[in-house]
């Protein structure tokens, strides 16, 4: 709940939505407070994209409560549309038009008064680096150009929240981060930010993480709540040489919860730590494959994000 004296720019208590027999939004509940940066996280068919829509007034709830700065999800969507910002993964921009030609479409649709319309041009032309090529094709662009134009697009009408769905998709990382200091800089001045990823080092950006599973929410807090609090069991990092082998060969085994592949890297989740490393130890071994390193370490986000999906997706 939010500290007395807070603000809550998004609220969701039960929200729920049924295409015929699926459920695709659980009775979700959730609130985030005014210039709160608020990650979802989840896999695919989780039920993200479909609870942005709602809380953009794009699709209406089956049942629940939604409110985005104080509107109604249910009864004011048409409100909620006209006050928000919204940028899906595919940067919703006009690739046939120019720049400059993208801005006015959008300046019309939010209906920005002609004075004020020059100085939020100009604004989101040097926010994106585009001051130079207002008169190019926006396929022209680089990748990273468009995913800017696309944020300034968005939030032209200077709108309190802004909900941004896997914005980053396909972005090169100096791209991402750059866009992620863009994000950070409209939340220290009051705009909210609501941002779905599947990017672990992303999560690590937000100031609270949701993780949906199967329609639900099945964690939720900060980034290290999450890897303290949801995290039951313990890590154990191996570094091995026939790694593909040896997660096989380990993954086999019942006394270790999951098995990953981090990079060049092993992710063990067990519950008994001590007897692990000494299973670990003894099979690596007996196959001839070398241990340079096996210690417990802290969880990362990408470890609670694959136990509690795994734990969820198999009913635990």
């Amino acid at each position: 709940m939010a500290e007395k004296g807070t603000e809550i720019a998004v609220f969701a208590e039960n929200l729920t939505k049924v295409f015929g027999t699926f459920v695709a939004v659980d009775h979700v509940h959730f609130q985030v407070e005014k210039g709160e940066i608020f990650g979802f996280l989840g896999p695919n068919g989780a039920g993200k994209t479909t609870t942005i829509k709602i809380l953009c007034g794009l699709l209406t709830p089956t049942s629940g409560t939604g409110r985005v700065s104080g509107w109604d999800v249910s009864t004011q969507y048409e409100d909620i549309k006209n006050n928000i910002g919204y940028m899906s993964q595919r940067f919703s921009l006009y690739e046939d038009l120019t720049v400059q030609e993208n801005l006015d479409f959008f300046g019309g649709v939010y209906g920005i008064e002609p004075g004020r319309k020059a100085e939020r041009d100009a604004w989101v032309l040097d926010m994106a680096g585009l001051s130079d090529k207002r008169d190019t094709i926006t396929r022209e662009l680089a990748l990273g150009w468009k995913q800017r134009l696309a944020l300034g697009c968005a939030v032209l009408h200077e709108p309190p929240v802004v909900f941004l769905d896997e914005p980053t998709s396909g972005v090169d990382p100096l791209s991402r981060r750059s866009f992620w200091d863009l994000i950070h800089e409209m939340a220290r001045k009051g705009v909210t930010v609501f941002v779905t990823t599947h990017y672990m080092e992303e999560a690590e950006y937000c100031n609270r993480l949701a993780l949906m599973s199967k329609g639900r929410i099945i964690a939720l807090g900060t980034p290290n709540e999450l890897k303290k609090d949801w995290m039951k069991e313990s890590v154990l990092e191996i570094e091995c040489s026939r790694l593909m082998e040896a997660a096989e060969l380990l993954g086999a085994e019942k006394v270790f919860s999951e098995v990953a592949v981090f990079g060049n890297l092993l992710h063990i989740v067990v519950h008994d730590p001590g007897a692990a490393m000494a299973v670990a130890r003894e099979k690596l071994i007996h196959e001839g494959i070398t241990i340079s390193r096996m210690e417990i370490i802290t969880p990362s986000l990408e470890d609670v994000f694959v136990t509690l999906t795994a734990r969820d997706r198999n009913n635990l």
